[in-house]
């Protein structure tokens, strides 16, 4: 309840913030995707967060308790990715059916060296194989050039936001890049 109350109180002091959408934007399809281990005190299951460009412009985003419990911190991860993965097709099927061929594989950013080893690595090991479907998903789309997987330094990793309580000197950034500003305030580019 507590929670609820400090969102309730950060919404009434920002009643003029907004996503802004910039009309200068290309339609280059990014996403970053990241994961809090054994979030969950009750079932320690991990908290997946993404989220979702069109250019420079948020489109899409989601923080959502995952299915299982995961073993590692590389796992959460790597669970997350293959989440962030599935939109990016959805998303390209999305555009394509309103005309626009996205040929350009999707850039995904994690910033867990391992969970993007394990996307990039066609040799399948035994330590991981209770999430072989996801191993299998993102290494076709990776083969398939749907997305392509980069690292991402921490400090810059947007969904961040998603999945972990920020210092308010933290959350400026990601909110900043996010597309959140005062949707009253003069704007000097394009948008």
């Amino acid at each position: 309840m507590q929670a609820v109350q400090h969102v309730f109180r950060y919404l009434k002091s920002k009643p003029t913030q907004g996503l802004v959408f910039k009309t200068n934007s290309s339609l280059q399809l990014k996403g970053y995707s990241d994961a809090d281990w054994v979030a969950c005190p009750d079932t320690r299951k991990s908290l997946t967060g993404y989220c979702t460009f069109l250019g420079d412009s948020l489109i899409t985003w989601r923080t959502k308790k995952q299915q299982t419990v995961s073993r590692s911190s590389s796992e959460a991860e790597y669970m997350s990715l293959a989440m962030l993965s599935c939109e990016m097709v959805w998303l390209k099927q999305l555009l394509l059916k309103m005309g626009i061929d996205h040929t350009s594989p999707a850039a995904l950013f994690c910033d867990n060296q391992s969970a993007i080893h394990i996307a990039h690595n066609p040799v399948f090991h035994e330590r991981i194989k209770h999430i072989e479907v996801d191993c299998h998903l993102i290494r076709q789309h990776i083969l398939d050039k749907i997305v392509i997987v980069t690292h991402v330094r921490s400090e810059l990793q947007l969904a961040d936001t998603f999945t972990k309580a920020l210092s308010r000197h933290r959350l400026h950034f990601p909110l900043d890049k996010l597309g959140v500003a005062d949707v009253y305030a003069p704007r000097l580019e394009g948008g």
